[in-house]
């Protein structure tokens, strides 16, 4: 699984919460790759709360919300998003039929992200994991 390459990869710090950093290598990256990961940055963004801000982490652009709580990247040949909790994917399995997953991951081509309607329940569910984990 190779990485796109980005010029902004070598300015990234981790655990940055840099909205510019992520413009940045949303930017760098080639085409449909760019408008696949601005139209799912938007998804996660109008599915996570007002409070949540950007970054990277793990060096993914990533949405925190009392912690990091959802990532996304794109690599050479697919895009991914990481809900950063193997219960959201076995939470929603049935709805991420058609898409390769593994524990944590949901892969999807460049060219073909996946419906808002579902990265809406995958940010929702994840957002109420992070409320919980908080609670406690």
């Amino acid at each position: 699984m190779k990485k796109a390459k980005t010029s902004s990869q070598s300015t990234r710090r981790k655990g940055s919460d840099d909205a510019k950093a992520v413009d940045e290598y949303i930017a760098a990256l080639p085409e449909p790759t760019r408008s696949t990961m601005k139209k799912v940055r938007a998804m996660i963004r109008s599915a996570a709360p007002a409070e949540a801000t950007e970054g990277f982490s793990y060096g993914n652009p990533a949405f925190k919300y009392k912690g990091p709580f959802f990532c996304y990247a794109a690599f050479s040949k697919h895009c991914s998003l990481f809900p950063m909790s193997g219960r959201v994917i076995e939470q929603f399995k049935s709805d991420l039929k058609g898409f390769e997953t593994s524990k944590g991951t949901m892969r999807f081509p460049v060219d073909k992200p996946p419906s808002a309607a579902l990265v809406n329940k995958l940010v929702k569910a994840r957002v109420a994991l992070q409320e919980r984990k908080k609670a406690r």
